[in-house]
């Protein structure tokens, strides 16, 4: 394995983001039978913040979030911090079913979602772990930047005005950030660099404050109308939540409901001020690029660059290491990445990498629901939004909980089913096959660099439903 400046490459060991921020004393398990107003099974940020809004609300109101864990332990804690303003669903497919008024309609309230969060982190007292610095997606090829500009049309149609979302040349692109063969780009100040540790370690305790009790090493094993059973004992609860995203599989009826796709990142030592230079990066913008084969970047403030793909999305039968042991080949492809994007990073030491999973619905579109009749909610599929996404997610919850008649509880995410995923090895073969092929149309559209997508990416698109 590469050795760094520091010792070994860590693989694993949850993520960086823990390891930087340090995990809090543990909480105590469940102690047995409890009895709730509300149970929240899951502790990451759909949980803790669905137990925020409604608590707020309710102050009164017993809840208790359940975490087989650790609040955090799951994407919450590993994602790449992007805090992004792009909804957690396709366009198309909201407007299709409740109009595109409606659909418009998210869009607006998810720039309110990034706002909402910052400012409650400010308010909560973990705002250090938040900087406003925007969003550049860069284009290395000219069927990048033909996407890249088909897509800034697009969004003007879906409610991203001339402020929300602006045209980069190469030359403005080179000015905030020096990604080599950019041709340009688009711009978004509604994106927010999030350490998704230190995020979710100040929700969780803000919750904790309002008097929310989060029990810790206690695992669900079934939830039903008004009862969650766990193997520490019964909580008994008017109201149900499922807040669980890519770990939905673990409970019984649901393995195919969202695929767990895997994420994974890597982390650099911190660049010398040689290399800060050399890679331009002149603010804390975050930065991706338009491949088919997504990359994700962030430089955090302490002057690493972290960056993530999809090296390895899906393993058979959903499996996945529950530690963040990233397989070596998505390593290299993310290693090989960063050099790519960033040559005066070639060579340079990488500390740790690590792997999550996210949950991605059949239609690849996010769903909140909540039946009155049997006190059950739930709210996920974010496909890869989540640190937005939740925040609006819970007040959505909230709303519907409370019975109130709101905007919120009036969008199209509301009241959404998917069908499942296909029975494996269908699962395995289509979601291996479907990256496989991203990263063949990528490296053909570099060959060509005709202006034209690659008509295998197109064809990945539709088998896919993205």
């Amino acid at each position: 394995m590469p050795a760094t400046a520091t010792g070994p490459l860590v693989n694993g060991g949850i993520s960086f983001w823990v390891q930087d921020a340090g995990r809090p004393a543990p909480r105590d398990p469940l102690p047995g039978a409890v009895d709730a107003d509300v149970a929240i099974v899951g502790g990451g940020l759909t949980g803790l913040w669905t137990a925020y809004y409604l608590k707020k609300a309710r102050p009164g109101w017993k809840i208790v979030v359940i975490e087989r864990e650790f609040a955090g332990f799951g994407a919450s804690g590993r994602n790449g911090g992007w805090m992004s303003a792009e909804p957690a669903g396709q366009f198309r497919r909201y407007a299709a079913s409740r109009g595109a008024d409606a659909a418009r309609a998210l869009q607006t309230e998810m720039f309110g979602a990034v706002r909402e969060s910052v400012e409650v982190a400010r308010q909560e007292g973990f705002g250090e772990s938040v900087a406003e610095n925007g969003l550049i997606h860069v284009a290395t090829s000219k069927p990048q930047l033909s996407r890249a500009r088909a897509h800034l049309r697009a969004m003007r149609q879906q409610g991203w005005g001339d402020e929300d979302a602006s045209e980069l040349s190469a030359d403005e692109v080179g000015s905030r950030v020096a990604v080599e063969g950019a041709l340009g780009g688009y711009a978004t100040p509604h994106c927010a660099r999030v350490h998704p540790a230190k995020y979710t370690f100040g929700l969780a305790a803000a919750v904790e404050r309002l008097g929310v009790t989060i029990y810790e090493q206690t695992r669900a094993t079934a939830i039903e109308p008004y009862r969650v059973t766990t193997d520490r004992g019964t909580v008994t609860a008017r109201i149900v939540v499922r807040a669980l995203e890519g770990y939905t599989l673990s409970l019984p009826g649901l393995a195919r409901k969202l695929l767990p796709m895997n994420s994974s990142m890597v982390v650099t030592t911190p660049l010398t001020p040689e290399q800060r230079d050399a890679v331009g990066w002149r603010g804390g913008e975050l930065v991706g690029d338009m491949a088919h084969s997504f990359s994700y970047m962030q430089i955090t403030a302490d002057d690493r660059v972290a960056i993530g793909g999809r090296g390895v999305p899906y393993n058979f039968h959903s499996g996945f290491d529950r530690n963040g042991r990233t397989a070596e080949f998505a390593v290299d492809l993310i290693r090989a990445r960063l050099a790519e994007l960033f040559p005066a990073l070639e060579g340079i030491e990488l500390e740790q990498t690590w792997s999550g999973v996210l949950g991605v619905p059949r239609d690849w579109c996010a769903a909140v629901n909540y039946d009155p009749e049997s006190g059950m909610a739930s709210a996920g599929g974010y496909t890869g939004h989540g640190l937005s996404g939740t925040n609006l997610a819970a007040r959505t919850l909230r709303d519907l909980i409370l019975g109130e008649d709101t905007p919120l509880a009036r969008l199209p995410w509301v009241g959404r089913t998917a069908r499942n995923w296909e029975v494996e090895p269908l699962r395995w073969f289509g979601a291996t096959a479907l990256y496989a092929a991203y990263r063949y149309a990528d490296r053909r559209e570099y060959a060509a660099d005709d202006g034209k997508t690659s008509v295998v990416a197109t064809i990945a698109d539709t088998i896919s439903g993205r």
